[in-house]
């Protein structure tokens, strides 16, 4: 039977309600200190107040959190499983230290290319770097996959959104059939969808109340959808259009 269950607070303290050693993958995108040097200057898209959201902009979760986040981490998952983390250039060099400090092996950045160009100035992004961490020794489950995952950007979507695909090739890379996936920064879901799609279990928490609520239509459509052949949404676009249409919601 699939598991999925989903929480609203504080990622940390969510993380210290878990069992030690009782997950099997962590991939989480945390709304990183930098967002806000950025969205300053106007070089990402990542606003104050959406035009695809009711509510205002997720809480920053600030640098100096991370040693008591990656030490949760660190803390909660099983020995030989992988860590992902989405940041950008930036945090990568200051969450790199701090992840392998509490004990976590760095093995090497990930690029999710976006296949088109964003906002900037010099070099205009079309990249996010995904940091691949591992606690103990765990083989990937296929070799030939690249360091590169290409996956078009989310239009329309909610903040920041992931593409499934991308969660889903660094799931299936480092968990089995009904392993357990956690997201202690879901925002929509998409790390959910990926573990649900994939036949995984999961488990996600997010401080912001919108994406409690998008995060719960997104996969329990899709689990109720599983019994009975109803399509898959796959963005939050999606995930609005059906609600509207079953409940006459905006």
């Amino acid at each position: 039977m699939t598991k999925c269950s989903i929480n609203k607070g504080d990622a940390v303290q969510w993380l210290r309600n878990l069992g030690a050693a009782s997950v099997d993958l962590i991939v989480t995108d945390p709304p990183y200190e930098s967002l806000e040097k950025h969205r300053a200057i106007g070089t990402t898209t990542r606003l104050k107040h959406s035009k695809a959201s009711s509510n205002e902009w997720f809480e920053i979760f600030p640098n100096a959190r991370f040693e008591e986040l990656f030490s949760e981490c660190f803390r909660v998952l099983k020995k030989n499983r992988h860590f992902y983390l989405f940041c950008d250039q930036e945090t990568m060099f200051v969450a790199k230290p701090i992840a392998e400090a509490v004990g976590f092996r760095f093995w090497k950045p990930l690029v999710w290319d976006k296949q088109k160009i964003g906002m900037g100035y010099h070099y205009r992004c079309r990249y996010e770097v995904v940091l691949f961490f591992e606690k103990g020794k765990r083989k990937l489950n296929d070799l030939s996959i690249p360091d590169i995952i290409q996956a078009s950007r989310i239009h329309n979507g909610y903040p920041a959104e992931k593409p499934v695909a991308v969660s889903e090739t660094l799931i299936k890379q480092s968990t089995d059939l009904g392993e357990l996936v956690i997201d202690p920064f879901m925002g929509s879901g998409s790390v959910g969808l990926a573990a649900l799609t994939s036949k995984r279990q999961f488990m996600g928490n997010d401080l912001c109340d919108e994406a409690v609520r998008v995060s719960k239509a997104r996969l329990f459509d899709h689990i109720a959808g599983n019994g009975n052949g109803a399509q898959l949404p796959s963005t939050l676009a999606e995930v609005r259009g059906n609600r509207k249409g079953r409940h006459g919601a905006k």
